[in-house]
């Protein structure tokens, strides 16, 4: 006789691993690739679609907000924007960014202003050297592809071997995710091989700019679960707000907004890098190159620099490397100017302008031929009235 507790066991075999398995379904291998390439093709496409949801209606002269100057998904995203409209983009570090003014005082603003119309996208990211901005267009900067771009030179990079890089000593500086990883070497970049690995796998991939993009975006930067345990009962989903911020990008406190005089700044006495042994400048030329490699149409400002604040011999050696700067570009068919220096009060430091200097600079910009046929502009825009 058989209690209800006398269970049968079933012989070994297949139909005993179905009976007693943890799931109802089993997949085959067959139908695991089949769920790989359908989950796959779903998280390549996230991006794309998302740009279908997150609204983006920046205001007249808007740049990238501090906060996400290294959200290089947004910078592509704009790229795209503004050479879709026609734009130039004005590709540079805090000079175009405007480090000591509000939007609609930097230097794609002022040129916007004389003009009387968005010709001008700013495009410059706060921070940015040209090692990384090469970076910057290399692995995200797609979106610029066959656009016309005005790139500046701020030769401030090689005024010393620390700004140049070129530095044993290590020390951190902006963008290391946007350098060269394993070739050229960086003497002063001290990161782990494996780490190097990741960041030049993550380069290759669009999920994770979309993924750092939403980081930066709405959590503070950080990942979720380290937002989490600062905010455990606010909801995650409520904080993405699908709007770019679109808001007035911070600058420099007011009271740095002054002329370098007035802030007890010293002279400079810059012991200048030589372009051939410039790493800063090796890398800007490469820049140079992915650019007209991608079919943009360039012009190069080199500068202005405030000449006033450098001593003697250092200004003398800054002449040289501007002048050399532009043969360079000029033996190769990129058109170029190298302005002359703001007058030295429209300066708050040795090369960020003033609202008053970024204002001048656009006048004489315009004033030129080679810069204003570059732009499109016609005969009578930009003239003083």
């Amino acid at each position: 006789m058989t209690t209800k507790n006398d269970r049968q066991i079933p012989p070994p075999g297949r139909d005993a691993e179905v009976a007693y398995g943890s799931n109802d379904i089993r997949l085959s291998g067959r139908q695991w690739l089949v769920v790989a390439a359908v989950a796959g093709v779903v998280l390549a496409a996230l991006p794309t679609a998302w740009e279908r949801i997150e609204r983006i209606a920046p205001a007249d002269d808007y740049r990238v907000p501090y906060p996400l100057s290294e959200d290089y998904w947004l910078f592509d995203r704009l790229c795209r924007r503004a050479r879709r409209r026609g734009q130039v983009l004005v590709l540079g570090d805090s000079v175009v960014w405007g480090h000591y003014v509000t939007n609609d005082r930097t230097l794609p603003a002022a040129l916007n202003a004389r003009l009387g119309r968005q010709r001008f996208a700013n495009l410059g990211v706060d921070g940015i050297h040209p090692a990384a901005l090469t970076g910057l267009i290399e692995h995200y900067g797609r979106g610029a592809d066959g656009a016309k771009v005005l790139l500046h030179a701020n030769l401030l990079w090689m005024s010393s071997d620390r700004h140049d890089l070129r530095t044993r000593k290590a020390f951190a500086f902006n963008h290391p995710q946007l350098v060269p990883q394993f070739s050229p070497a960086i003497p002063c970049y001290r990161e782990t091989v494996t780490n190097r690995l990741a960041i030049a796998i993550r380069r290759r991939s669009a999920l994770h700019a979309w993924a750092s993009h939403l980081r930066r975006a709405y959590f503070d930067g950080r990942d979720l679960p380290a937002w989490s345990l600062d905010h455990p009962y606010a909801n995650p989903l409520g904080q993405i707000a699908l709007v770019i911020p679109a808001g007035r990008a911070a600058a420099a406190p007011t009271d740095q907004a002054v002329a370098w005089t007035r802030r007890g700044i010293r002279p400079l006495n810059a012991p200048w890098v030589p372009l051939d042994l410039s790493f800063q400048w090796a890398r800007f030329r490469r820049a140079v190159e992915v650019l007209r490699e991608r079919g943009c149409e360039l012009f190069v400002v080199v500068g202005p620099f405030n000449e006033p604040m450098l001593t003697g011999e250092s200004l003398a050696a800054y002449r040289r490397l501007t002048g050399a700067a532009a043969a360079w570009l000029r033996a190769r068919g990129v058109p170029c100017t190298v302005p002359r220096a703001l007058p030295s009060e429209y300066y708050a430091d040795a090369s960020h302008p003033l609202a008053d200097g970024y204002a001048t600079l656009a006048e004489r910009l315009l004033a030129e031929e080679s810069f204003a046929r570059f732009a499109d502009v016609g005969p009578t825009e930009g003239a003083m009235p």
